[in-house]
């Protein structure tokens, strides 16, 4: 086979590339998250997305080492799909989005389209996905697609002379092209003076304050010390892997006023349609304001009407007055206290448990 196939859906098509995609390829790859995710050439000019257009691609096609596709949404260039040959029915998927198309599904059709052609005409037996450890949005399109997870490879990608993690997964013919598993969402949630919204990167000197704090420090006995910007990027990291494996989802709380980071609220030990648990830190300027009880009963009611479950717990050491008054002030009840139930900074403490029904929480309202 020697030129690309058009495939399409309706709305999304994959196509050979044209000499008139050659301006979008330039933006693409010029795009700052492009170069930070692939191997593009910096700087990238046109004369290499012509290259790329009109010599790189056709000779895959001819000798059959690489099948690319260029991605188009309504007749225009939105980036470019690709599978490698890697010999014995195995292929390495690749892939790459123009910015104008990034957010709107169009990449999650267009890979669609490329595994079905992949298992149907090219007799693929297994799909293998890579990226750098890090790129969320390729990791949660290959979840999407119904890719395992399988783990993270050391130093596996070149990057311009770094050798960079790799996190790796497989899709096989036989799979279910659903995904594996849960990816808990973090939506925004308005109301009452404050906003919950998902974690960035720009809140890292926020966390970075919060950890340090000599109260957080006390009562969160797990927490590193000294707690410096390292501490708070894994921090961030970690909050991103569980969400990916369905383990705890968190919300920064904010002024809505100035999006300022506020506080921490989360929640984990997740049964759908049973029971979880909500914690939470706050940052030193923003306690005795109410923020806490407000971001709590904010989490609260997304856990009983949207995430539907039956029970919402939690727990505190029995001398955080400040963490118990929180709990309380959203009508959670006490019904027992674990002896060394928790770890503070001293060591082990008492911690006494709470929760509230829906029933409960219902017709306190």
């Amino acid at each position: 086979m020697d030129s690309a196939p058009t495939l399409t859906d309706g709305t999304v098509a994959l196509r050979a590339h044209r000499d008139d995609d050659v301006a979008g390829v330039v933006e693409q790859c010029q795009d700052p998250l492009s170069r930070r995710w692939t191997t593009v050439p910096v700087p990238y000019t046109v004369d290499d997305a012509r290259t790329f257009v009109t010599e790189i691609v056709p000779r895959g096609w001819a000798d059959g080492s690489a099948w690319r596709f260029a991605v188009a949404v309504d007749g225009t260039y939105a980036g470019t799909v690709e599978l490698r040959d890697q010999g014995e029915g195995r292929l390495e998927v690749a892939f790459g989005s123009h910015p104008w198309v990034r957010g709107s599904g169009a990449m999650e059709r267009a890979l669609r389209l490329l595994v079905d052609w992949a298992f149907a005409d090219r007799g693929a037996r297994v799909i293998v996905w890579r990226a750098h450890r890090g790129n969320w949005p390729s990791r949660k399109l290959a979840w999407r697609l119904g890719f395992s997870f399988d783990g993270t490879v050391r130093a596996a990608l070149p990057q311009r002379g770094e050798l960079r993690d790799a996190w790796v997964g497989t899709l096989l013919a036989t799979d279910d092209p659903t995904p594996n598993g849960r990816w808990l969402d973090v939506p925004v949630l308005d109301g009452d003076g404050i906003r919950l919204r998902p974690w960035r990167e720009s809140d890292v000197p926020r966390i970075v304050e919060a950890g340090a704090d000599v109260r957080t420090q006390a009562w969160l006995g797990r927490m590193p010390d000294p707690y410096d910007e390292s501490e708070a990027r894994a921090w961030l990291e970690h909050q991103q892997e569980n969400r990916a494996t369905g383990e705890s989802a968190g919300w920064a709380v904010a002024d809505p006023a100035d999006d300022i980071a506020l506080a921490s609220v989360s929640y984990f030990h997740y049964r759908p349609e049973v029971e979880l648990e909500i914690g939470f830190w706050t940052h030193p300027d923003a306690r005795g304001r109410g923020v806490m009880t407000r971001a709590m009963a904010r989490v609260i009611t997304y856990a009983f009407e949207d995430l539907g479950v039956r029970r919402v717990m939690a727990g505190a050491a029995v001398d955080n007055a400040a963490s118990r008054h929180v709990i309380e002030a959203n009508g959670l009840v006490a019904w027992g206290t674990e002896r060394l139930g928790t770890t503070v900074r001293t060591g082990r403490a008492d911690c006494v448990f709470y929760d509230v029904l829906v029933e409960e929480w219902r017709a306190s309202r």
